[in-house]
């Protein structure tokens, strides 16, 4: 029988698992650490029955991705706020994200119909053109004129494609969801991120696993087990010599991991990618415990799930360019889930979970909490009296504990034009390394980040396709 080992159990290596041993492999999956899940995870800070997930949070993709299909047989289900995300400005009101492009269109003025255009026939087709989206850049498309439609304005700066909207609002909702990327918004390429959460959102809207993240890591594990396939916790693999001998491995390590295990193994130019591969920005995160909600001086955002935090468009745009250059603004970006709205599961009485971080340059060591607080306090004055506990995870913390977060960096890698185009070594399969039967999996590679397990789904198919088990 075919036997393989995945290294790393967060969604990547999850999902990576569950393909193979769908497609009859043998598969053990090795976590170093005593938990599995990764970025997909979900603790208790604030104790019993206060719900916070620890990284992954909102899942705008996760509905159309094949690498999680079929597991409302092992329990998962889905949870979506009244309003998917909201943008506060400190004058006029609010800006929407509505599931509806027509409703978010409606709060838009005199953008209603540039938002329309931008958005409207992309959602409308993203269930054909996800396959296109949650993959390589460099493929040959399933529906290359769609993927056509969709893809022209991606190449453009964010920052220069913002100017398409005239208002306040929708350039900020633009620039908002497009800094997620954590990347300067006047580099090439920048729209490209911000535009496939959007799109899927309108199409999917932007839901919460019900039970928090965690419940993604546990149907998946149910569903490999229920497979064959076996889970070990508690095993850092640091050598080779750790391993049996197997038809495949598949990595869901960071590149630069990836390097340290195989070393001289590895052809020259994986090794040169590999070793060149950049790491961005970090990520400082504050859980709140908060005694009756946030109030929010515009009672709209109380209603969304995501809120961003970063004033207008110029703001957002010199947010993220000092954050790359090394420099931690007095206002940064701020990322806030109210994951309970949707869920109302996660919280204990009128005590609710309230998930932020903020974007700070890499590898930081100062305590952002205070500049974090006064971005809330900003838009929802009195926030500060109704905290009734915070947890911070500093970006040492998630280094500590995830090693693909290198410096803080949540998404494995900075996201560069290059990386966008090519992933983390030139050519066009992103997930051969150029050892036979080795493969990377995490989130350094297309699609990039998410608990949608696209990439250990790719990786994975790779493999079968390799072992010519399809």
């Amino acid at each position: 029988m075919t036997d393989a080992i995945v290294i790393g159990s967060g969604p990547n290596g999850l999902s990576a698992a569950l393909t193979l041993a769908r497609a009859g492999v043998d598969v053990t999956v090795l976590e170093a650490r005593d938990e599995i899940g990764g970025g997909t995870r979900t603790v208790q800070p604030f104790g019993e029955g206060i719900l916070v997930d620890h990284c992954a949070a909102i899942h705008p993709m996760a509905l159309q991705s094949p690498a999680l299909a079929g597991l409302d047989a092992h329990g998962l289900s889905w949870a979506w706020p009244e309003i998917d995300a909201a943008h506060p400005l400190d004058d006029g009101p609010a800006a929407l994200l509505h599931h509806s492009v027509e409703e978010t269109a409606a709060g838009l003025g005199k953008d209603a119909r540039r938002w329309k255009m931008l958005f409207g026939a992309p959602s409308r087709a993203y269930g054909k053109l996800a396959g296109d989206i949650l993959g390589p850049v460099v493929h040959l498309p399933r529906h290359p004129l769609l993927l056509g439609r969709f893809g022209a304005p991606t190449v453009l700066p964010a920052a220069l494609l913002a100017r398409v909207f005239r208002t306040d609002q929708a350039r900020a909702l633009f620039l908002g969801t497009t800094a997620h990327a954590m990347r300067p918004l006047t580099e090439v390429v920048s729209s490209a991120i911000g535009m496939g959460i959007l799109t899927a959102g309108h199409h999917d809207g932007w839901p919460v696993a019900v039970g928090g993240t965690q419940a993604i890591t546990t149907a998946m594990a149910a569903a490999l087990v229920d497979l064959g396939g076996k889970i070990e916790t508690g095993v850092p693999v640091t050598s080779l010599s750790q391993l049996p001998r197997t038809d495949a491995v598949l990595l869901n390590l960071s590149p630069q991991a990836a390097l340290a295990l195989y070393d001289d193994q590895l052809p020259a130019g994986t090794r040169r990618s590999y070793r060149r591969h950049r790491y961005g920005p970090a990520a400082f995160k504050v859980d709140f415990a908060v005694q009756d909600g946030i109030p929010w001086r515009d009672p709209a955002v109380g209603r969304a799930g995501t809120v961003h935090l970063s004033g207008g468009a110029a703001e957002i745009i010199a947010n993220e360019r000092s954050v790359a250059s090394g420099h931690l603004p007095d206002r940064p970006f701020v990322l806030l889930g109210q994951q309970y709205l949707a869920d109302p599961t996660r919280s204990r009485g009128d005590v609710h979970p309230i998930y932020a971080y903020a974007h700070v340059p890499a590898g930081y060591t100062g305590d952002a909490t205070e500049a974090l607080i006064a971005q809330i306090e900003r838009f929802a004055p009195g926030f500060r009296e109704r905290i009734v506990g915070q947890f911070v995870t500093s970006p040492a913390a998630f280094a500590a504990g995830n090693a693909n977060y290198v410096s803080g960096d949540i998404l494995t890698g900075s996201k560069t034009p290059a990386s966008l185009l090519l992933g983390p070594r030139p050519g066009r399969n992103p997930y051969r390394t150029g050892v036979r039967g080795v493969y990377l999996c995490s989130a350094a590679a297309p699609p990039g980040p998410g608990a949608h397990g696209m990439v250990g789904y790719r990786a994975a198919h790779q493999a079968i396709k390799d072992l010519r088990l399809s």
